[in-house]
């Protein structure tokens, strides 16, 4: 791995997980729109980019459990932030956009 730029690694997980959080809330707007297909779609988008993150992230985490060293950095801190707030809002946005399914049941009923 000696061509893997640490920064790059760091400005791809900021990335991928901003662009999860985005279609995160563009998926609940949709859902708010009681178009659950296209949130459910965007959705799926949401999670293919916080894949991407992940991917990212791991390969951090066994470069640094094989011994090499990953320099901390404000910037990573950041980035480990902005992925876990991205998992986070996909995770609650998943549950709102159930309770709007379910209310808009209901409400046809």
């Amino acid at each position: 791995m000696s061509t893997f730029n640490l920064e790059n690694a760091i400005f791809e997980i900021i990335s991928y997980g901003g662009n999860a959080r985005s279609l995160a809330h563009e998926a609940l707007t949709a859902a708010e729109q009681e178009d659950f297909k296209k949130s459910s779609n965007i959705i799926e988008e949401a999670k293919t980019e916080l894949n991407q993150a992940h991917s990212v992230q791991t390969k951090l985490i066994n470069m640094e459990l094989n011994g090499e060293g990953i320099e901390k950095s404000l910037l990573l801190v950041h980035a480990q932030d902005h992925l876990m707030t991205a998992i986070s809002e996909l995770s609650l946005i998943e549950r709102m956009i159930s309770m709007h399914k379910k209310f808009s049941t209901e409400v046809k009923k």
